[in-house]
This record gives C-alpha cells, structure tokens and sequence, in this order.
C-alpha cells in the first residue's frame, strides 16, 4: 500500500518525463488534496511559461500520458489537473494495508543511529514545567524513529556539575544526608537550593566551605564525590517518578549529565587551541565561528575557558558533540532544548565544523521549543511568580480528569487508571499538537475538552471503536473484510487512511510531531462522520456491509493506536 500523494507525484512525473522531455521528470507535479476530485496537480500553470506553452495545452497533454490511469484526469480552469481515484484502487490499497502488520509505516532506508538530547532538568533545582515540552517532544521523536527501524541513543544532559554543588552539598552536610535525601526524593529540590543559596548570601563560614567543596569536587576527593552521588542519587530517583508519571521512556541507562564531560573539558580546549581554532581573547579561550557578530559589528565569541579557568556550556556542549559523533557513532544529533538556546547552538554547531568534529555525514539540528505560557500570556509561573513544579500540574492534571469521568460508573481502580490516561495524554497531546517551536497557551479547560483536537477527544475515538466491537462480538484483529465503498463517507476515511505512512515518514524527516497528531485527528473526525452516516451493526445491515464496515473500523482503530503510540499518548480501552 502506498500514499495515494506519492503514487499521483510519480506517476505524473513520469507523465511528465514521457509529454515533455527526461528533464522534467523531477519536476515537482504540485499535487494537493482539492475540494472537486481527490487531488489536483498545478505543475501546467508553473511549466506552461517554461515550455513557452498555454498552461492549459501543457495540462493535456499530462493528462494524455495517463490514459491508464486507475482514475479519472480532467482538465479544469487555466490548466488544473483534477485527478479522482478509482474506488476499486483505494479499496485493493486499504486491504492491504489492514492485513500489513506496520499498518503501512515503512522501515528507515537506510536505517540511521540517531542521538537525542532531551528533558535535561538541572539537578540542583525542581523540575517545572520547563522541562515539560522537552520531555515530551524529545520522548515522541524518539519513539518514532526506533519504530522506524533506526537506532536511537537518548541522552539526558542533566545539569549535575558546577560552582552551585559546593553550597548544596555543604548544606547536605549541614542538615544530615538523611534529611537531605528524604527532601529531594519529595521533590523539594528548589527549596532545598533556596535554602541553600540563602545561606550562602548571609553566612562568610557557610560560603567559604561551599567555595572549597568546589575545589574538592572538581579535584575528585572520595568523600566529596561520595556526597554529591548521594545528592545525584536522590534526584534522579524523583526524576524517575516524573517520568514514570508521564510515561516517557528515559531510564538511568540514558543519563549524560555535564560531569560525564568534566574529564574532557581540558583535552577539548587544548585540541581547539593546538589546530589554531581556539584563541586566547581578553584572558579567556574563545571559538570565533565565521559569520556570527555582535551589536558592536565585532566577532561574536564563544567561550570554552573562562578568564578564571572555569568552564561552561560552550565548553561540555563541544565536548558532547565531539563525544556524540566518534564514540556514538552518530548520523544524525537531535538537541531538543529552548528556542531561547537558538544562537548558542548555531555557534556550537559552526564551531564544530570548523573543527572538523561536525562532518557533513553527520546532521547536527536544534529542535526548537518554544515557551510555555499561562491564560495571561505570560510565561507560566504560579500566582506568586514562581516556576510551577511538573509533578504538581501532572497531579491536577489527573485530578481534573477523574472529576471528569466520576460519574461513569468505573470502580475506583478503573476510574484511576482512566483518569491517569486521560490526564497525562491531555497534557502530552496539547503540546504535540501544535508546532514544538511555537509558544503555547497551558489551559487545562481546553486540553482536558473531549470536543475538538485534544489529547481526550482522540482517545474516546479510540475506545468508541473498541465499543463497537465489544457489542458486535468480535476482536478487530478478525475483522477482515473485505473492504467495499459505496458511501462517501467510506471512501472519505479509507482514501485519508492510507497516507498514514507517508505522514510518518515526514515527521521523521522533518521532526516535526504536530503534522502526525494534525493527521490523527483528520482521521477521528473522518471516522464521526462515517460512524454517523453508515451504521455498522444496525438491524438491516447486511453482512457484506458490516463485514466491511467492521474491517473499515479495525483499520482506523490501528492507525489512532499506532499513532498515538508513537506520540507516548496512552489510550484506554473504554473512557
């Protein structure tokens, strides 16, 4: 089974190549979807002027190289092509497609070892919302490309290491490694470092013990290390109850925090600065990328050795890539962190080049996610100012929803698994559901709606068909057909269905998940329309009919499932 967009984009190709010449062969044929056919091709208009021909003599003479065609070609206006499938060609592709056990998603050719940077919390501070889209849209690429048949590497870039861990492990010390850990564990991490920096703004003693435990963490003292694993430990171990809650699937295995580069921050500078690509500039080691000034017209710096001999992100960010493409083996490296970040990794990825760390088989692309914002426009924070805690809005999140459905009549251990589905697959969809690098309204009324393209709308599509089947009997895996449109509304759904593999595909290439949940909710609203117009187990039906209609439903109920999947969406057999 085949898109029907590819299948119409080769063949008028070949039109093309056939009328007019081999060189126009690669011509794109401008093929979208038209509300007067199926598809309409607006190549005559863009070629006429080329060819030195009416645009609607150029148009004919396509159409005239398709006289085999499973459809019609038409003519229509200036020189549109309005092309209508045959409905023996889209029933032959939607049977095959139910009977494809990828459901008509291809495998990568070939496949690739892709590397993603994603959710990186800072270890010395709660994680908030912040860290929500990042979380979410790195987990979803990565779901996708592994179903795809690449190799994924996730790497958690968690901020561990830095002048920051002095204070937090002497107010470890201060407090009891007890206490300490019970506190991180609850997800107390920003008031543990509130406390922590308060002390040290108003106590010389507790700011010269921090600045020491520094030198001794950075020197590798047993006993310090000792301490921050203690720390380290006790945070991720809450990480993991995020994560966990929101069903993404990063696991310790996937951490690469800043302190797995420390051991090679120092080698980095010296190779940068031995092959003359690194230079000393005000007392401090600077990467000067071609084409990047700043507001003075000077050459903008990007600096690995601070004049003090600290490091810093410029530095861990050129040691991971470097780390990333000759022990990773990387082909591709996605870092999917805040669009604010946009200059930074330019400048890191053209440095890199410059090195020659970054070849050209190798593609370095920051995935941009843009910010959060409240019902005010603003950045999301709580009424006092403050960053939202994620685990906080999760647990509303949960709660809203079994608000929601508390009347359904579900024991209280169904109602929670439901409400946790819901939940989580409200916020996760929402912010799948529009471009990552757009900003985006947080609103629970709108994302917890089962009306419209949210996260409950499309998982009620899901659990109306698995009622359907329930009441008829069967399991969707035995419903086989075969397939017959005689109602528009068939032929609507079966037509769109079968360009979920190419939609797939796009996302990979062009990481961008909203096109998938954009095809997904086509699909349920394809598929009210259907439930609304062709009865399936209605009294008079007959079992041709529902033979096919029941197959018709086992098909959209696996491209929603799979779908969704692929998104880390969760989707409950009943709502």
């Amino acid at each position: 089974m085949t898109d029907p967009q590819i299948v119409l984009t080769e063949r008028v190709q070949q039109a093309l190549a056939n009328a007019f010449g081999s060189e126009y062969a690669d011509a794109d044929p401008l093929i979208r979807p038209s509300q007067f056919a199926d598809f309409q091709a607006n190549v005559a208009m863009s070629l006429g002027k080329r060819l030195r021909r009416a645009p609607r003599e150029v148009a004919q003479a396509i159409a005239d190289q398709l006289a085999d065609f499973p459809g019609t070609v038409e003519v229509s206006g200036p020189g549109f092509l309005n092309i209508t499938l045959d409905p023996a060609w889209i029933t032959a592709e939607a049977t095959e497609m139910l009977a494809d056990p990828r459901t008509g998603i291809g495998t990568a050719t070939p496949p690739q070892r892709i590397v993603i940077d994603y959710s990186a919390p800072n270890a010395a501070k709660e994680m908030h919302v912040g860290h929500l889209r990042t979380t979410i849209v790195g987990d979803a690429m990565a779901r996708i490309y592994e179903h795809l048949g690449s190799t994924v590497v996730r790497q958690n870039h968690l901020g561990d290491w830095g002048t920051p861990f002095g204070m937090l492990i002497e107010h470890l010390l201060d407090i009891g490694e007890e206490a300490a850990v019970a506190q991180l564990e609850a997800g107390q991490g920003t008031e543990y470092y509130q406390a922590a920096r308060a002390k040290f703004d108003s106590d010389e003693s507790f700011k010269t013990r921090s600045r020491q435990r520094v030198t001794t963490l950075q020197s590798g003292d047993p006993e310090t290390m000792r301490l921050w694993h203690v720390f380290m430990e006790a945070t991720i171990r809450y990480f993991n109850k995020v994560y966990e809650m929101l069903g993404v699937t990063l696991t310790d295995a996937d951490i690469a925090g800043e302190s797995m580069y420390n051991s090679m921050l120092e080698k980095t500078c010296d190779d940068l600065e031995a092959m003359g690509v690194a230079v000393m500039s005000e007392g401090a080691l600077c990467l000067f990328p071609p084409g990047f000034t700043g507001s003075d017209d000077k050459p903008l710096p990007l600096i690995i050795r601070k004049s003090d001999g600290g490091y810093g992100y410029a530095s861990t960010d050129m040691a991971a890539i470097r780390y990333r493409v000759d022990d990773l083996k990387a082909d591709r490296i996605l870092y999917v962190v805040g669009a604010d970040q946009a200059l930074h990794f330019r400048m890191v990825f053209a440095a890199a080049e410059q090195a020659g760390w970054l070849p050209d088989s190798v593609s370095a692309e920051h995935v941009q996610i843009g910010m959060m914002l409240g019902k005010d426009g603003r950045r999301f924070k709580t009424r006092s100012g403050e960053s939202v805690k994620l685990m906080e809005l999760l647990q509303e999140a949960v709660d809203r929803a079994g608000v929601i459905i508390a009347d359904r009549g579900y024991d209280e251990e169904t109602k929670g698994e439901i409400a946790h589905a819901v939940g989580m697959g409200a916020v996760k969809y929402a912010d799948l559901s529009i471009s990552h690098d757009s900003e985006y309204v947080f609103d629970f009324d709108r994302m917890l709606n089962f009306a419209g393209n949210t996260g409950p709308y499309m998982q009620y599509a899901t659990a109306r068909i698995r009622s359907i089947f329930r009441r008829a009997g069967v399991e969707p895996e035995s419903a086989r057909g075969p397939i017959v449109l005689g109602v528009p509304a068939e032929r609507a759904l079966a037509l769109h269905l079968l360009g979920f593999g190419a939609v797939v595909d796009q996302v990979a290439a062009l990481v961008e998940p909203h096109r998938l949940s954009a095809f997904l909710f086509e699909t349920a609203s394809l598929f009210s329309t259907f439930y609304e117009e062709c009865p399936v187990l209605k009294e008079g039906v007959d079992a041709e009919t529902r033979a096919s209609r029941l197959a018709l439903c086992a098909l959209t109920l696996r491209v929603l499932e799979t779908g969704l999947e692929l998104l880390g969406v969760p989707v409950p057999d009943r709502m």
